[in-house]
């Protein structure tokens, strides 16, 4: 990690602290396990200086990777792809164009289950807030796959440790993160 990106964990850390995004204490989590802090990227990434500083964030990691597009999971990848694509087209780099993956491909209309202007066979990036075990992301990374795109990246603002970093990296992809909780279930910098 660069001394820029470092600089910018530091912020986002601060940020999710400050608004409430980062706490601390006893929480169920959505797999039913237990954890000794709780993480609400979406807190973040909806409000406008984490929305800044996360796509500023990861923004370098997806072009680095050659990803021309970047997606992930709705609804919680949504507004950290949307954040993503909007930089990418104002700071002079390549653009890069934003999509998401619904749990359901659509029952009306055109049917589709990733939605966005994705052309054919792109190299594309998935992210979300947190990865824990990866199931999320993996559903995001298979719709993307059986629709034809090679998944160049895969990132998140934090990673749980709980497995999914390993098996994604087992399973080939190159994996990034901003922050990663620690064995006392200390959040900090990556």
């Amino acid at each position: 990690m660069t001394q820029t990106e470092s600089g910018l964990g530091e912020e986002i850390l601060e940020v999710a602290q400050e608004l409430g995004a980062l706490l601390y204490g006893e929480f169920v989590l959505a797999s039913g396990q237990t954890s000794t802090y709780y993480f609400d990227g979406r807190l973040l990434t909806l409000s406008p200086k984490g929305a800044d500083i996360v796509a500023r964030a990861l923004l370098p990691a997806i072009r680095e990777s050659g990803a021309s597009a970047v997606g992930g999971p709705a609804v919680g990848a949504v507004p950290l792809v949307t954040e993503i694509a909007m930089l990418s087209g104002q700071d002079g780099g390549a653009p890069v164009s934003g999509f998401f993956v619904r749990k359901e491909a659509k029952d009306h209309g055109a049917g589709k289950a990733i939605e966005g202007p994705l052309a054919d066979g792109s190299r594309v990036a998935i992210v979300d807030d947190v990865c824990s075990t990866a199931g999320s992301l993996y559903m995001a990374i298979e719709a993307a796959e059986a629709a034809g795109h090679e998944v160049a990246l895969v990132a998140c603002i934090l990673d749980r440790r709980q497995g999914g970093r390993d098996r994604l990296l087992a399973d080939g992809y190159k994996f990034h993160t901003v922050l990663v909780s620690d064995d006392e279930g200390r959040v900090g910098v990556a």
